[in-house]
């Protein structure tokens, strides 16, 4: 990845954690207007990373819109082969469609990034991979 674009997707997420824990919605917003603008920029061309589109997915409030991007992300990490991206942002969705009523559809995406994170060093991931999924087959 690019580190000056790597750099800027950190400065702008620590302004968006920041306008969050201040309840400055008008500052949270240039900021994610920021982040959408650079994920937009760099669409399609060498500067493109999932990195991008999964920190606006983390800070997308619309659920539904926020799995439309997570799923933006997830072709651009499949696109790079990733493993560490495609467990995360698999479970993201996973996630989001658990809290949209779509348990079918979270566990597929669970499905997908257990085989992602079997090669991953983050253990904590595979955990939460594993019993979130453990748990919506018990159900």
């Amino acid at each position: 990845m690019n580190t000056k674009i790597y750099k800027r997707v950190l400065f702008l997420t620590d302004n968006l954690l920041a306008a969050a824990q201040q309840k400055n919605q008008k500052r949270f917003d240039g900021f994610y207007l920021e982040l959408k603008q650079l994920c937009e920029d760099n669409e399609k061309s060498d500067k493109d990373h999932p990195v991008q589109w999964e920190t606006l997915a983390d800070f997308t409030d619309d659920l539904d819109l926020a799995v439309t991007i997570y799923q933006q992300a997830l072709v651009k990490a499949e696109a790079i082969n990733s493993k560490d991206f495609r467990s995360s942002i698999g479970f993201s969705i996973a996630a989001l469609k658990v809290e949209l009523g779509d348990e079918t559809g979270a566990i597929e995406h669970l499905e997908q990034a257990k085989i992602s994170c079997n090669k991953i060093a983050d253990k904590e991931l595979k955990a939460e991979i594993h019993d979130l999924l453990e748990k919506l087959k018990a159900s």
